[in-house]
């Protein structure tokens, strides 16, 4: 089996790369990247693979059996890009796809959602074996600006008293590489989700962590935005992440049915474990 990952210079990508060469020796794995030169693993060959190159996607797939499709990050055209590669799949004899697409994409109203739901039933009709892991909120989302938090004496946000349940890019990660190297996930979906807690949750752990207190301070949406613009985000980001909590107060990044625990074969990291990872 031969076992290829898209965008294998970026976090997601290498994270799921480092786990394949733990779990499955017995592959043969090939790193996908634009840049293929960011993207050097020993043992693994590296391919250029720039989703916006159509000519030049299906001799990169040469001999692939199995294609970790990691959604392109640029929301300019990715459906698209996203359709680009699974043409070169067809014409490169792939036999499936591992898609990483966004929990609840059926229904989901949040902005990401569209494309993904596009490229799902793209690869459901283009006659490829396949795989959809619809991710949730990655946990890095929200536990990467904790110190900047602590630092500025609250967490900002506007999903109110919403339950969400993401996970880290890690347990991420090892989803994908399970999906991808092994048996009996064709045609299947699956809605990926770790231990559900609040943004009170989240400050109270935070709070613990560094020994003062660091509330949640819920805003309106547009004042969220314009908080976040004044840190520098360019326009698109703001929208996406204010999108994203707003969604989170209506249901959208809650999943709790149990199948990322059950495709890596241990509980999600834990709250507290993730940001005791975002402090260190």
């Amino acid at each position: 089996m031969t076992i290829a990952i898209t965008c294998a210079s970026g976090q997601l990508g290498r994270l799921t790369i480092e786990h394949l060469r733990a779990t499955a020796p017995a592959a043969r794995l090939v790193a996908l990247a634009r840049s293929p030169e960011r993207a050097v693993f020993a043992g693994v060959e590296t391919r250029g693979f720039d989703y916006r190159d159509a000519g030049a996607l299906a001799p990169a797939l040469e001999g692939v059996t199995t294609l970790a499709l990691i959604s392109s990050g640029d929301f300019e055209g990715r459906v698209r890009q996203h359709l680009n590669v699974i043409e070169a799949a067809k014409a490169a004899g792939v036999r499936r796809v591992v898609y990483t697409s966004i929990v609840k994409a059926d229904d989901s109203p949040l902005i990401v959602a569209g494309d993904h739901r596009e490229t799902e039933a793209a690869l459901r009709a283009s006659g490829l074996g396949f795989t959809i892991l619809r991710n949730g909120w990655y946990m890095e989302n929200w536990t990467a600006s904790l110190p900047t938090a602590a630092a500025a004496g609250a967490i900002i946000g506007c999903a109110g008293a919403a339950r969400v349940s993401p996970a880290t890019r890690r347990d991420h990660a090892e989803a994908l590489a399970a999906a991808a190297s092994g048996e009996g996930h064709e045609g299947a979906t699956y809605e990926l989700g770790g231990d559900a807690f609040t943004m009170a949750d989240l400050a109270a752990e935070l709070s613990r962590r560094v020994g003062k207190p660091v509330p949640y301070a819920d805003l309106p949406r547009a004042e969220f935005e314009a908080a976040l613009a004044g840190m520098g985000l360019p326009a698109g980001l703001v929208a996406v992440i204010a999108d994203a909590d707003a969604g989170a107060a209506e249901g959208w990044l809650l999943e709790e049915g149990g199948a990322l625990a059950r495709l890596i074969g241990r509980p999600p990291t834990t709250l507290s474990a993730a940001v005791a990872a975002a402090l260190a």
